[in-house]
C-alpha cells in the first residue's frame, strides 16, 4: 500500500511538471509585467503588523523594476485582505486567480486562512511561494504540490526543540498549553506532546481560544489552576499580548512563558510594553538590539524609513528577503521565456546566502525551507535577547 501511495503520488508530481513544462507562457505573464499576488489580515487581529509585510514586499519588488524589470518585464502586486478569515481568504484567492490572473502568489498571511485556499491555487497552477503560517499542514493539504514553498519553519519541530530546552533549563515538572483553534495549534501541539513525552512527561493543562479572541483569563486561569512551571503559548501578536497580560494581573512571577514562532516579534515588544518582560519565544531568524544590527542592515533600515516614513521590524526584513529569494532565484532565474516549471527548479535547486536574518544558508529540501535552526530568546528591558546557544530542532 505504501509503494502504491508512493508511485501515486511521484506520478502525480511528475503530470503537475509535465504540463507545466508545455506551457511557453504561464498566466500572469505579459511581454510587459508579471502580475503576482497576496492576500494579508489588512482588517483582522493582525492588521497591525501588516503594513510591515506589504511594505517588504513592495520594497523589493519596486527595485526590481527600477533596475529594469525581470528580463524587460515589471513586477505588479496585488494585494487582498483575508482578515484572518478562511472565508474571505477563499474570496481573495478566488479573486487573485480568476479575475486578475496572477502567476503567483507569495508571502500570503496566516494558518487557517492559507490552508483554506492553498490546495484551489496549486490546483490552478499558481505558484505558492512562502505562506506565513503552519508549513506541514499546509504541504499537507496541498498533496506535496512542486508549486508550494514553505520558509516559515515547523511548529511541531521548532516547538519540541525549543519547549525541550526550556524544560530541561529550568527543570520543570509541569507545562500548560494555550493555544489558537486550527492548524496553528494543532500542529504546535504535536511538538508540545513529543518534548514532554521524550522526558516522561504528560500536559499538566490545555486551554484554546479562537481566531479573533481578546480575552485570556479563563485560560491563564486554568494554567495557574493547574500550577504549571512553564505556559506554552501557540499565540499570534495579540493573543501573545494577552496572555502575557493576565499572567501579570495575577502576580504569578515563577511561571515561565514561552511563545512559538509567530508570537515572537518586535512588534510583540513593542505593544506589549511591560507585560511581556521576561517572556521567552522561538526564534528562526536574527532580532538585533538597537544600534547592533550589521552595517548592511543599517543601510537596508535607513532607505526603508524614506520610503515608508515608519521604523523597519523583522516583519519588513523577512518579507523583503522572502521575495528578494523568489525574484532572484525563481523569477530572474527562469530567463525571458519563463514558466512556471523553470521558476519551479530555479527555487528547488537555489542556496540562499543573500540576506543576514537567517541563521545561515538556506535551502528548500522537498520544497520546505532548511536547515531549521531556532534560538530562543526573552525579552529584557523591552528588548528580544538571545538566552540559549543555535538549536538543531533534528
Amino acid at each position: 500500500m505504501r509503494l502504491k501511495t508512493a508511485l501515486m503520488a511521484g506520478a502525480l508530481a511528475g503530470a503537475v511538471l509535465t504540463g507545466l513544462s508545455g506551457l511557453a507562457r504561464a498566466a500572469g505573464i505579459t511581454d510587459s509585467e508579471i502580475v503576482l499576488g497576496t492576500h494579508l489580515d489588512l482588517s483582522g487581529p493582525v492588521a497591525a503588523a501588516m503594513p510591515q509585510l506589504r511594505n517588504g514586499m513592495q520594497m523589493r519588488f519596486d527595485e526590481a523594476n527600477e533596475a529594469g524589470g525581470i528580463n524587460g518585464r515589471k513586477i505588479r502586486l496585488i494585494v487582498e485582505d483575508n482578515g484572518s478569515q478562511p472565508q474571505l481568504a477563499v474570496r481573495a484567492t478566488d479573486k487573485l486567480i480568476r479575475s486578475d490572473g496572477v502567476f503567483a502568489i507569495v508571502n500570503a498571511f496566516g494558518s487557517g486562512t492559507n490552508a483554506a485556499v492553498v490546495k484551489r491555487a496549486v490546483d490552478a497552477g499558481v505558484i505558492y511561494f512562502s505562506p506565513w503560517g503552519a508549513a506541514a499542514v499546509l504541504q499537507k493539504i496541498s498533496g506535496r504540490s512542486p508549486l508550494l514553498f514553505t520558509t516559515t519553519a515547523d511548529y511541531d519541530t521548532t516547538a519540541n526543540a525549543g519547549l525541550g530546552w526550556l524544560i530541561d533549563e529550568n527543570k520543570a515538572k509541569k507545562v500548560g498549553f494555550i493555544f489558537q483553534e486550527g492548524p496553528l495549534g494543532e500542529l504546535t501541539k504535536t511538538g508540545v506532546v513529543a518534548a514532554l513525552e521524550s522526558r516522561g512527561m504528560k500536559l499538566a493543562a490545555e486551554a484554546s481560544y479562537k481566531v479573533g479572541d481578546i480575552d485570556f483569563s479563563s485560560q491563564v486561569a486554568r494554567m495557574k489552576a493547574a500550577d504549571v512551571d512553564i505556559i506554552f503559548a501557540a499565540t499570534l501578536t495579540r493573543e501573545t499580548v494577552g496572555v502575557m497580560s493576565e499572567v501579570k494581573k495575577l502576580g504569578w512571577d515563577s511561571v515561565k512563558v514561552l511563545t512559538t514562532i509567530p508570537g515572537r516579534t518586535i512588534v510583540v515588544a513593542e505593544i506589549g510594553k511591560g507585560a511581556v518582560e521576561s517572556l521567552s519565544g522561538i526564534g528562526t531568524w536574527y532580532i538585533w538590539p538597537p544600534g547592533a544590527e550589521p552595517a548592511d542592515v543599517k543601510v537596508w533600515q535607513e532607505k526603508y524609513r524614506k520610503l515608508f516614513k515608519i521604523e523597519p521590524d523583522e516583519n519588513a526584513f523577512l518579507a523583503y528577503a522572502y521575495s528578494d529569494w523568489f525574484v532572484k532565484y525563481g523569477l530572474q532565474a527562469a530567463g525571458r521565456d519563463i514558466t512556471a516549471e523553470k521558476v519551479v527548479k530555479g527555487l528547488q535547486s537555489s542556496t540562499y546566502t543573500d540576506s543576514p536574518i537567517f541563521y545561515g544558508p538556506k535551502r528548500f529540501k522537498n520544497n520546505h525551507i532548511d536547515p531549521e535552526t531556532v534560538q530562543i530568546s526573552q525579552v529584557k528591558k523591552g528588548v528580544w535577547m538571545p538566552i540559549s546557544g543555535m538549536i538543531d530542532p533534528k
